[in-house]
């Protein structure tokens, strides 16, 4: 009786349905997806599963998939005003605002009375207002100047302000009358000797300035120019407590990670001696009280006990900066202590919408968030470590063929591309069967084990280790064992509950040992917290 099975189809997948819902409650979205899928196999004419489907995608930052399923939606049910919402948000997470606001325009359109979406409609269409002024008067990439070419931190929060213009119009006025006075006491000759010296005298008060920080500053501080381990322990026991750090050495930490970042290759080769061992960590994203914990677990970065951290140091988590300054700091300290990739976070498209630009913003200043924008585009973007792991941000290649010396070759000083080597480095993710796939993200792709296999026989190299995913456990094993994906945020956005790890590599036989930990506890301050309005409407 065809009919009584689909009856028996349409309830069973409700039943489902139930399940996934549930699952979704409880923050389980990969189970959720599942069971969407199981509903959707029974039947695929209910937008409703696969607009619940998309939302499930979304919170695992899967947003090329969320829009396909919310697409899908849209076409089983046009008038069904939840599948362009899920769309739109998905679009909006991408960075996409204006496809985000035809769709808002049409949920606006089916729903005309539903203060929600008219309230969602009205900050898309400021996002693309902003966005058009931005680009309007954006400096082309070929006439703009360094801003860390502007900046000169000794002379920061000196410990007397320098004096403002009106203060210098009136000095200069004064200056000009004493010395036409004393020309007519004294003698022209008499008077510019006298004019001389005080000339010396004010203008080292007038453009010198004071190299030290007002008095009234309590926090860490650097002696000269050496970032010593004193100034690193005490500064991170200052975040710790909430304090921030002086503008003058933030400015000297950031920029003296920059040079040494920018004399570094694309592609950054790393030795471990024999009997040493080397630690990498995955995302923290600004998990800072997460990053104390792993330095307590593991021991601080040294020479002795060197780290890499695999990209996204910054975004959704609230306490980005305390990260960021903490892990340039030890690189300041000891360069070879640790070693810094650059994620698919550290660039400007994400840190406006994901909350490093509004924290930078709101506890340093503008010029800061152009300075970090800077010195993301000097981070490299792979390691290999003694010739036998590579480790990298997101993952592998549309083609094959791709030799360590064509990553080494990558002009990799700009913001990530939307395709080509560097935007696969930093964006592609491992998928369960072979070939290559389409980006879940809606970014770079998704490559099987064959992939990963042939790259590490064309050079020579024994195992991948990269992060940019959640994994419940920290870390997920891969590909016949020959790729690592480790993620260093636990308890990610303070919902996934998952665990967070890092991996300790022994030389010379570079077995992986991996350390999972639990979430600590933070400050009451959400995540999300300087993250873009609109975004966090969808939160």
């Amino acid at each position: 009786m065809p009919g009584m099975e689909n009856e028996s189809s349409v309830s069973k997948a409700e039943e489902i349905k139930l399940q996934a819902n549930e699952a979704f409650k409880a923050h389980k979205y990969g189970q959720a997806i599942e069971l969407y899928s199981q509903a959707i196999e029974l039947n695929d004419q209910n937008a409703v599963y696969w607009a619940n489907r998309a939302f499930a995608h979304t919170k695992l930052e899967e947003y090329g998939s969320a829009i396909q399923d919310a697409t899908k939606a849209i076409e089983v049910d046009p008038k069904y005003s939840k599948g362009y919402y899920r769309r739109g948000a998905a679009y909006l997470a991408m960075g996409k605002f204006k496809e985000a606001l035809k769709d808002f325009q049409q949920v606006k359109k089916i729903s005309p009375n539903d203060p929600d979406a008219t309230k969602k409609l009205k900050e898309c269409e400021k996002a693309v207002m902003k966005l058009k002024f931005e680009e309007a008067i954006a400096v082309p990439v070929s006439e703009r100047r360094s801003v860390a070419d502007s900046i000169d931190y000794h002379t920061v929060g000196a410990s007397h302000s320098s004096p403002s213009m009106s203060t210098q119009v009136a000095l200069a006025a004064v200056a000009v009358a004493f010395l036409a006075a004393l020309v007519m006491m004294v003698g022209a000759a008499a008077a510019t000797k006298v004019a001389i010296l005080v000339a010396v005298v004010l203008g080292t008060w007038w453009w010198g300035g004071s190299t030290e920080v007002e008095p009234q500053y309590s926090g860490a501080k650097i002696e000269g120019d050496v970032v010593t381990l004193d100034f690193v322990k005490k500064m991170m026991d200052d975040f710790k407590n909430q304090k921030c750090l002086h503008k003058r050495y933030a400015f000297q930490i950031v920029l003296q990670t920059r040079e040494m970042l920018r004399a570094q290759p694309s592609l950054v080769d790393i030795n471990v001696p024999d009997g040493s061992h080397f630690t990498v960590c995955g995302d923290v994203h600004g998990q800072f009280y997460d990053l104390i914990n792993i330095f307590e677990l593991n021991g601080l970065p040294s020479e002795e006990n060197p780290y890499l951290f695999n990209g996204d140091f910054v975004d959704r988590g609230s306490f980005s900066l305390e990260v960021i300054l903490t892990l340039f700091a030890f690189k300041c300290m000891c360069p070879s202590a640790i070693y810094l990739a650059r994620g698919n976070h550290e660039s400007k498209s994400m840190n406006k919408i994901y909350g490093f630009e509004g924290e930078v913003k709101s506890k340093l200043n503008d010029t800061f968030v152009e300075l970090f924008a800077e010195v993301f585009c000097c981070l490299p973007l792979a390691h290999v470590i003694n010739q036998k792991v590579f480790v990298v941000h997101g993952g592998l290649f549309s083609v094959d063929g791709v030799k360590l010396s064509d990553i080494r070759a990558i002009d990799r000083f700009c913001e990530p591309p939307e395709e080509g080597l560097m935007c696969e480095l930093l964006w592609s993710d491992p998928q369960p069967f072979p070939g290559r796939g389409p980006s879940k993200r809606g970014v770079g792709l998704s490559f099987g084990a064959d992939v990963t296999k042939k790259f590490l026989q064309d050079n020579n190299l024994d195992l991948v280790v990269r992060s940019h995913e959640v994994k419940d456990e920290g870390y997920e094993i891969e590909h016949d064992g020959k790729l690592i994906t480790v993620f260093s945020a636990p308890n990610y956005c303070d919902q996934m509950g998952n665990k967070g790890a890092f991996i300790r590599f022994k030389a010379p036989d570079l077995k992986p040992d991996i350390v999972t930990f639990s979430a600590v506890p933070h400050p009451d301050v959400k995540p999300m917290a300087y993250a873009n309005n609109f975004l966090r409407m969808f939160q």
